[in-house]
């Protein structure tokens, strides 16, 4: 059972799974096994790839519905015809209770990829101490059939980061 099970792809009418999960914030790409935490650089939350972020703007990566938004706004779900991702922000950073961060959606929200679900602050983020890589992990990825990083390098919100296989 995935991470977002409660939300399924028929509480989400009209929800068509997407081919590719873009990227959320710009900056530089971190592989998995390169992001600093081991929950996310050994999979256990799924299938991942970080992003360095050059700003605190963090956008939708697909059209779908905000699954969950964590009180301390350090996450976000988005769900989309049965994929289910989490947008994790920094390590550690539930920590800072919400310090720093600014949600613009919330929970049950429909959003169309581009959309500002977040913002950051990352200098406040680095002040106290914690890593400011953004990560997108499939949470439900051992219910797919590939799930996969396909950027390297720069990336600007919306271009592709990960390939998904229904």
């Amino acid at each position: 059972m995935g991470l977002f099970d409660f939300l399924k792809s028929e509480n989400c009418p009209g929800a068509v799974f997407p081919a590719s999960v873009g990227a959320a914030v710009k900056g530089t790409v971190v592989p998995m096994e390169k992001i600093p935490d081991e929950v996310f650089s050994a999979g256990v939350l799924g299938t991942c790839c970080g992003i360095e972020p050059e700003d605190g703007n963090i956008y939708a990566p697909f059209d779908g519905k905000i699954s969950q938004l964590a009180d301390t706004l350090h996450a976000v779900g988005v769900e989309a015809g049965g994929l289910e991702l989490l947008i994790h922000i920094g390590i550690d950073t539930v920590d800072m209770n919400g310090d720093g961060f600014s949600a613009r959606v919330k929970a049950g929200q429909r959003v169309k990829k581009g959309d500002l679900l977040l913002t950051i602050d990352l200098e406040k983020i680095r002040a106290a101490r914690h890593a400011t890589v953004v990560i997108l992990a499939v949470t439900n990825s051992e219910d797919l059939t590939g799930v996969a990083c396909t950027a390297s390098g720069s990336v600007m919100p919306g271009e592709e980061l990960l390939s998904v296989e229904k």
